[in-house]
């Protein structure tokens, strides 16, 4: 097996070691965060980073890099209060990616793709249409993680709504009927296939 020690690591050039250390984690939920400012300008960028909280109540949480330059969704977030989580799948792989562009505030990424928003239930930020999976949020906290200068920002799902030919009678979601993808690093796209489900294990005495 080839191995880096915490050294070797940090010496390593700059693009090599945020691929490596990206991916090293293994596949990670890919979604986009839609939100809309109080000037009613639309923001939609991909993450990777979004994590189960708790069941009750249910929230999720998202790790956003350092404040220090522009975040246009934090921005909204913090202006609103609201933003949408929409599940990426198969079909807008590449407009999905795109959001990872830094484009101005005033530019809608939903203006250079082929994304197209879609508003439920009066809920103030856009979802993302024909997404399998949406979800809409409401901000409730945020940590700052001092080792690196990132948020974990944490929100209280409001609304959900799931595409009914993946949601089972037990509630489990099916994610490879939506052909929802994971990502692996920072641009590598993968759509998992479920092989097999297993039952509760407890202690075998």
């Amino acid at each position: 097996m080839i191995y880096f020690n915490t050294k070797e690591i940090n010496s390593l050039e700059h693009l090599y070691k945020i691929n490596l250390i990206n991916s090293c984690a293994g596949y990670k939920s890919a979604n986009l965060i839609s939100t809309k400012s109080i000037e009613n300008r639309t923001n939609v960028a991909i993450f990777s980073s979004i994590t189960h909280i708790g069941s009750s109540p249910p929230i999720l949480g998202f790790f956003l890099r350092p404040t220090t330059v522009l975040r246009n969704t934090y921005e909204n977030i913090m202006e609103t209060g609201y933003f949408t989580i929409n599940h990426i799948h198969k079909k807008i792989l590449k407009d999905a990616h795109h959001t990872s562009a830094k484009y101005d505030k005033n530019i809608s990424e939903f203006d250079v793709t082929d994304l197209e928003t879609e508003y439920k239930d009066h809920f103030y930020a856009p979802f993302v249409k024909d997404c399998p999976i949406q979800l809409s949020m409401k901000y409730i906290e945020e940590y700052d993680i001092k080792s690196n200068n990132t948020k974990l920002v944490i929100g209280e799902i409001w609304g959900l709504y799931i595409k009914e030919n993946l949601l089972e009678e037990d509630g489990f979601i099916n994610l490879s009927k939506g052909t929802i993808a994971a990502i692996n690093g920072l641009d590598g796209y993968a759509i998992p296939d479920l092989k097999q489900r297993f039952e509760y294990q407890r202690p075998i005495i």
